[in-house]
């Protein structure tokens, strides 16, 4: 299982966009060096958070803002704004199983209803934590 980096980035960035975003304008080139990863990353992680209504990001000046109060986002939300089809993704059966295969023409029904649950629960889980819980930790740690 894998959950993609692109998540701990743009938790990273809603951090910096909570803490800043309202004091300097914080620039996409800003945030890649704080997470020490490539603009474009970033732009395309913002321009996800955008589409799915958690940031507002202005034209021409520049500027980043949380659309909504951080305990509204939950890491789901997050998640699934940057990585859409990641909960199919995350647990995948392998293609070509042997249809002659006593194991390998049923392995599908085998894990389905696990997998389903598996997923199932990291949703539940990630629904359950909030940009609050995540600030608060940051304020925490900060000190």
């Amino acid at each position: 299982m894998h959950i993609s980096t692109k998540l701990s980035i743009a938790v990273h960035c809603l951090i910096l966009i909570n803490e800043y975003g309202d004091k300097i304008k914080l620039t996409s080139e800003m945030m890649a060096a704080s997470t020490g990863c490539n603009p474009v990353t970033v732009r395309g992680i913002i321009s996800a958070l955008k589409k799915a209504g958690i940031l507002s990001v202005k034209s021409g000046t520049g500027g980043t803002t949380l659309n909504c109060p951080p305990e509204e986002i939950d890491l789901y939300k997050v998640y699934t704004a940057i990585e859409p089809d990641a909960m199919k993704k995350l647990i995948g059966i392998h293609k070509k199983p042997s249809p002659l295969c006593p194991v390998g023409k049923i392995i599908y029904k085998v894990l389905d209803e696990p997998y389903t649950k598996i997923s199932e629960d990291l949703s539940l889980s990630l629904k359950s934590i909030t940009m609050e819980e995540i600030i608060e930790r940051f304020h925490n740690e900060k000190q």
